[in-house]
């Protein structure tokens, strides 16, 4: 069932999906007119506010199966451009929004300690514009409008990840590294949706899943798979593809580590699902081969070799961002898989990670606020000097590791569930195996911070409560979403079974 009805007849619910996205949009250049932090923050905070209810009240509208679609401008698809919501959209921009209204309050001192005060309404501006790029690529339902809004954040997470360079000067060659290869992913993704209207006529994803049908053995359609799979998965930090992210996570500002290692990835990921199995079908003889024989051993690969670096590292912030690249690998395994179950643990894994490693780089943040460091080195004995902080830090690395009660558990347990469900119980053991390299790199920090002695004649405070709230909102979640699985297990599963439908609804 769709929902569109005329332009002169919509009421404000109607105008949900739009006004999610333009509220931020319209935030971000008050931030610059204003010219002062405090209301720059408060803008930042209330438009992403208020996009977090909008997609609180989209995902139960569509539950159900239901899709909600909103013309621009009146003109109807697909001459015009179109937001379409569903299951799979909805839930991610639950996720985008909900962490970066959780991030604000922590931002406020946060920055205060590694950005100059001067540039703090520039930083709200530009972070109101990646989480507008954010939001658009999984809210639209427009091919070119996806590389549109994919561009409005990627530049505006260059200029984020540079203002790391006033506590590091490496942060600049990180931003450009990632401008670099960034551009090449934003290049090949653009080439690719070339070819599908080269082929087809239309850049609308649900027109462009009709036209399709029947053109599985056209080379250029085939081509445009192959220029949009490499180039989001770029953007994605799919192994091999992931050699921005470490660095950029690394040297970014903390607030600009927290919100792109929870919410950047899974928006590429989400855009990856949604030509995959929207545009593309599974049933498209090219994709199946390259999921089989390429998305699924990258995947493997990734678990395995980016866990094993991130054991050898010293720097917390690298060493969580190497995890982040292993557990990508458990979301495109899932997409591997190209089952129901595969798909939902996909999902949920994107969603649950999101909040896993929001508390961790918090932690990570709080730190570096209070030792001007993340290398473990300068964080031995914090566990009884910032009791609260390393708490957090304990509950963040279960979930990650995958101990049942936590987020994480579920995620992992999903996906070994549909390794067994295709009698891939070798895939499954790899998939237990990976998760005890995680064991390994996460009791490696539990040892420093409360196994170690701290340096004498140093003392630590914790972090102020504006910045331990926040962290411990998403510690909290990383429980309660390991406990209570209704809303997730129930958005991810209908968000997999109206994906593998073609998204025909």
């Amino acid at each position: 069932m769709s929902s569109s009805p005329e332009q002169t007849a919509l009421t404000i619910i109607d105008q949900l999906p739009v006004l999610t996205v333009v509220v931020p949009m319209l935030a971000a250049p008050l931030c610059v007119l204003f010219g002062n932090r405090h209301i720059a923050w408060i803008i930042t905070f209330l438009a992403s506010l208020l996009s977090f209810l909008f997609a609180f009240h989209m995902l139960f509208q569509v539950l159900d199966g239901d899709v909600l679609s909103y013309h621009l401008g009146g003109w109807a698809p697909p001459l015009g451009i179109e937001y379409r919501i569903d299951a799979a959209n909805a839930f991610v921009l639950l996720l985008i929004s909900g962490i970066s209204t959780v991030v604000l309050p922590y931002a406020r001192k946060s920055i205060e300690h590694e950005i100059k005060k001067v540039s703090h309404t520039l930083f709200y501006c530009c972070y109101l514009l990646c989480f507008t790029g954010l939001l658009g690529m999984v809210a639209t339902g427009d091919a070119f409008n996806i590389f549109v809004f994919l561009e409005i954040s990627s530049l505006s997470t260059y200029v984020l990840i540079a203002m790391g360079a006033e506590r590091d000067r490496r942060a600049l060659t990180s931003a450009y590294d990632y401008l670099i290869l960034g551009t090449i992913g934003a290049t090949f993704f653009v080439i690719g949706i070339g070819f599908l209207y080269m082929a087809t006529g239309t850049l609308n994803l649900a027109d462009l899943n009709v036209r399709m049908a029947g053109m599985e053995d056209n080379r250029t359609i085939q081509a445009a798979f192959a220029f949009i799979i490499v180039g989001m998965g770029l953007k994605a930090a799919i192994y091999p593809l992931h050699l921005w992210l470490p660095s950029a996570y690394t040297y970014a500002p903390s607030v600009v580590t927290i919100f792109l290692a929870a919410t950047a990835t899974k928006a590429a990921i989400y855009v990856l699902l949604r030509f995959m199995f929207s545009v593309f079908q599974p049933d498209f003889i090219f994709e199946l081969n390259t999921l089989t024989w390429i998305i699924m051993p990258l995947a493997i690969v990734a678990m395995f070799a980016a866990s094993l670096i991130a054991v050898f590292q010293t720097n917390l912030k690298r060493l969580l961002a190497y995890s982040s690249v292993a557990q990508v690998g458990y979301m495109i395994l899932g997409m591997g898989l190209a089952s129901t179950t595969g798909l939902t643990a996909t999902i949920v894994h994107l969603f649950n990670h999101g909040i896993t490693k929001a508390v961790l780089f918090m932690v990570v943040g709080a730190f570096v606020m209070r030792t001007g460091s993340s290398f473990a080195k300068h964080l031995t004995g914090l566990g009884k000097q910032m009791p609260l902080t390393c708490g957090a830090f304990v509950i963040g690395g279960l979930s990650l590791i995958g101990v049942p009660g936590t987020a994480g558990f579920i995620s992992k347990w999903v996906l070994i569930d549909a390794a067994f469900q295709q009698d891939l119980w070798w895939l499954a053991l790899l998939i237990v195996a990976s998760s005890l390299l995680a064991v390994i790199y996460v009791w490696k920090m539990v040892e420093v911070l409360y196994m170690q002695p701290a340096p004498e004649g140093v003392i630590v405070k914790d972090v102020p409560i504006s910045m331990l709230v926040p962290m411990w909102l998403m510690a909290i979640a990383c429980i309660y979403f390991g406990l209570d699985t209704d809303l997730t297990l129930t958005s991810a599963r209908v968000a997999a079974e109206g994906l593998l439908a073609g998204g025909s609804n």
